[in-house]
């Protein structure tokens, strides 16, 4: 059983010692491996209660069978024993048995209101320890509905809110409470926590708002850059599948072209990159450079569309080639550059003196996932003819 309350009542004197258990280790939580035992000995908690049992291992339950067979203890009594019982474990830091020991306090209704709000606000205060906000908060409103003054409930109650991070409503508590005690240190200064906290949450409610303004017009403007440049974004939806030469290139894709929306420009998922305009207008975009023939690939992060494919080529295959090119092929002479139009099976050849811009605006160049990707191929391979057989190829 927990130790007597001693000369600290919770609710009159537990303000002076609750610093000096701050930093205290909880020592009285269930352990992982027995922590059901345990529960089931708790007496509100027990399935069946044992005819016969050690009250050195069931303390609650000898203490409550005690309290409920004397015939001889008010109502009141049994209530106040409960509490001072409460307040025990309470300093003990063990809050679950006190959260327990105040609720069977209650469950007694020996009609005594402000005995009520004391128990209702040691409640409040335990729970409050154990992160049960809400629960807390809901003890703390119905002790101050019984007693509108009374100067605990009202401190728990504002320290609930600005736990749930309702700052205007712990603000609210706070005033009311210095109608009636004006000159209490720690409402005040509660009061003031609540409305830094709130003047903290609006600033920074200002900044994410001015914030998502900016980069919606910031995507606006790319969007709008795209769509001037008349190059087509893919969507996740398939492409229906059509394999007539005679349809009419010139009249757009028959799979789903993205109504330039971010949705045609997610590839941060992908390559942890997008498409973004710099200053001088120019648009830069995260592009793949796919070599099938040994199941490797580059990525260039910022791929200006005015730059030429050979400039990132005669750097990537300079005077260090790839470790994995072991045989020396993949030279800026031997390099030959595709992309593929999967909806009419077709391979069209790039000139590597291209641009990027030239390619993106081709009329069958579709940007799947915002992130443009090209194949490269070395000529005269037998990877090369083996890779191309059956496909229709042109040049651009």
């Amino acid at each position: 059983m927990a130790s007597p309350a001693g000369e600290h009542d919770s609710d009159d004197g537990w303000d002076e010692f609750f610093d000096k258990f701050k930093t205290q280790e909880y020592k009285n939580a269930f352990k992982p491996d027995t922590w059901e035992e345990e529960f089931d000995k708790i007496p509100m908690f027990m399935k069946t209660a044992p005819e016969e049992f050690d009250p050195q291992e069931y303390p609650e339950l000898a203490c409550l069978q005690a309290l409920i067979h004397d015939e001889d203890m008010s109502p009141e009594e049994k209530a106040k024993s409960l509490k001072d019982e409460g307040n025990a474990f309470f300093k003990e830091k063990n809050y679950k048995k006190a959260v327990l020991a105040y609720t069977a306090a209650l469950k007694v209704d020996c009609g005594d209101q402000e005995l009520a709000t004391v128990l209702l606000t040691n409640r409040a205060a335990a729970d409050f320890h154990l992160g049960n906000m809400r629960a807390a908060l809901n003890d703390a409103a119905a002790a101050k509905k019984i007693n509108p003054n009374h100067l605990k409930a009202l401190i728990r109650g504002a320290q609930c809110c600005i736990e749930l991070r309702n700052f205007s409503e712990a603000i609210q508590w706070c005033d009311e409470g210095l109608k009636a005690h004006p000159t209490d240190k720690k409402l005040q200064d509660v009061r003031l926590t609540a409305d830094k906290l709130k003047r903290a949450a609006e600033r920074d409610a200002r900044k994410a708002k001015i914030k998502e303004k900016r980069l919606q017009s910031e995507k606006e403007v790319l969007l709008a850059a795209i769509k001037d440049r008349g190059i087509k974004l893919l969507q996740s939806a398939k492409p229906s599948q059509r394999g007539s030469d005679s349809e009419d290139e010139d009249g757009g894709s028959s799979a789903a072209i993205s109504e330039l929306s971010l949705d045609g420009l997610s590839s941060q998922e992908i390559v942890g990159a997008q498409v973004f305009l710099d200053e001088q207008g120019s648009l830069h975009w995260p592009v793949l450079l796919l070599y099938p023939e040994h199941q490797q690939s580059d990525f260039i992060s910022a791929f200006c569309e005015s730059n030429c494919f050979i400039d990132h080529l005669a750097v990537m295959f300079g005077e260090e080639l790839p470790p994995w090119d072991v045989d020396r092929k993949y030279n800026t002479q031997n390099l030959q550059l595709y992309f593929e139009d999967e909806e009419k099976e077709t391979i069209y050849q790039i000139k590597p003196e291209s641009s990027l811009l030239d390619v993106l605006q081709h009329k069958r160049y579709f940007i799947k996932a915002g992130t443009p990707s090209f194949i490269i191929l070395v000529n005269g391979s037998a990877f090369k003819k083996h890779f191309l057989t059956g496909k229709k190829i042109k040049k651009l």
